[in-house]
């Protein structure tokens, strides 16, 4: 059995593990808006209050996930960096796919933040937080660069993390990350703890994600129950703003690169990625379209050695629809919800974590990392953040469609612009209409050459 069958049949139990957990996620929001709205309307006041207590267990668990999640997957994905280096020729070509990366998630984030700015989403209803988060809220100060600064430098190492200062953990992680990365192999024991720590604290994160139907059904019961139908509306305009954003990116942004910077016609683009596309959105998973979407580059004319290099790394870090769009439209969303209006150097916070933050925290990011790290950074209390969070598990799986979708479409077009930025695109591949399988047993056990600058002439 080839690698690739080999990896494929492994993906077939998550694929189905995933619809289920899908399903009943779906059928958490459904069971969930009903009885809220049952509750309301018939005024039964015991289930109500066992839809607030299942919301809130809910909600605690994620909190508490928050600020270890955070700190080790900035610490682990700094000192990651690390291993980019190497020849020259490979430094040159890693130096170019950081820098569209961080250009495409730089348009991508904007986009995202016109839309959520132009539908004003998540106004029209109010989600109390508590009193703590209340007064937390009210000492924020918009727009006022100073008192930013003072409220991330922690007075206190530990208190940061006892107070669940999620700001002030990023900054430490940060700072620490940066030490880690600087001393290299004398730093190696701390980066193992901390890689160790980031693993279990991600599988318990797995085992409280599998409670989500029954969070979904506590927050949306609860939500309806306090607001009635009014909350729907928010929701369903939380999805349309992300498929437009994505529809936007995908067939807006990246045909365009493609067309005037790359030179390659983006029918040509979508004929010979369609595959990983679908794929892609109906698994909902970058690392499990991998192979489909290395193929992809390669038919499109990326040499495999530079495509074996550029697209794992872009599975990790080049996400325009988890780590840039959908943050910012999410970030809006979550602070209207809680009447807290961002000011314009907050926008310029949510542009900086979009296309830093995925490059810090290389080979760590997904969705819930990245949209935690935009909500602390705009100085979101950390209940709020929980919420705000959970709340969005109600419709995640919705989403995730259209943001790994946009994610893969960025994987591939990368490699594709930076192919021919360097002159390295094969063009008789590229036009080449017989392509190779997105899964073929013998090109995928083959061997990787490395990266080359050699230049492929148009006429080959």
């Amino acid at each position: 059995m080839s690698t690739t069958q080999a990896a494929t049949q492994a993906e077939r139990p998550r694929s189905r593990r995933n619809t289920i957990f899908g399903l009943a996620v779906l059928a958490g929001l459904v069971l969930g808006a009903l009885l809220g709205f049952v509750a309301k309307q018939a005024d039964i006041a015991w289930l109500a209050t066992t839809l607030s207590r299942i919301g809130e267990v809910f909600v605690s668990l994620v909190q508490f996930t928050v600020i270890p999640l955070v700190f080790t997957a900035i610490v682990v994905g700094i000192t990651s960096l690390r291993h980019l280096g190497g020849p020259r020729t490979a430094a040159q070509l890693g130096g170019r796919t950081l820098a569209w990366f961080a250009i495409t998630s730089l348009i991508a984030v904007i986009i995202g933040i016109v839309i959520g700015l132009v539908g004003n989403l998540g106004s029209g209803v109010r989600v109390s937080p508590s009193k703590e988060a209340v007064a937390t809220i009210a000492e924020r100060s918009p727009g006022d660069w100073w008192a930013f600064v003072q409220s991330i430098v922690p007075s206190n190492l530990f208190s940061a993390f006892s107070e669940g200062n999620v700001l002030q953990v990023v900054f430490i992680a940060l700072l620490v990350g940066g030490a880690a990365y600087v001393l290299g192999d004398r730093a190696k024991t701390f980066v193992d703890v901390n890689r160790a720590a980031f693993d279990i604290i991600q599988k318990v994160l797995g085992w409280i994600i599998w409670l989500a139907p029954l969070g979904v059904l506590g927050l949306l019961g609860n939500a309806f129950a306090s607001y009635g139908n009014e909350f729907f509306a928010p929701l369903i305009s939380l999805i349309a703003a992300v498929y437009l954003g994505c529809a936007l990116v995908l067939f807006g942004v990246y045909p365009l690169l493609l067309r005037f910077v790359g030179r390659v016609n983006p029918l040509t683009f979508y004929r010979k990625s369609w595959t990983a596309l679908q794929f892609a959105f109906v698994s909902q998973s970058s690392g499990a379209t991998l192979p489909l979407s290395r193929q992809a580059a390669v038919n499109l004319g990326v040499p495999r050695g530079y495509a074996s290099f550029a697209v794992p790394l872009g599975t990790t870090t080049k996400m325009d629809g988890c780590a840039a769009l959908f943050p910012a439209i999410t970030t809006i969303f979550i602070a209207n919800l809680n009447g807290i209006t961002l000011s314009f150097g907050d926008y310029v916070l949510i542009v900086l974590v979009a296309v830093f933050g995925s490059l810090a925290t290389a080979g760590t990011t997904g969705w819930f990392t990245m949209l935690t790290l935009t909500l602390a950074a705009v100085n979101l209390p950390a209940e709020v953040i929980a919420t705000g969070v959970a709340i969005v598990f109600a419709v995640n799986p919705i989403l995730d469609m259209a943001r790994t979708a946009t994610n893969v479409a960025g994987q591939i077009t990368v490699p594709v612009l930076v192919a021919r930025g360097t002159g390295i695109l094969d063009e008789d591949a590229l036009h080449d209409r017989n392509d190779l399988p997105l899964l073929d047993d013998d090109t995928a056990a083959e061997p990787e050459p490395e990266p080359t600058t050699e230049k492929v002439p148009a006429n080959a």
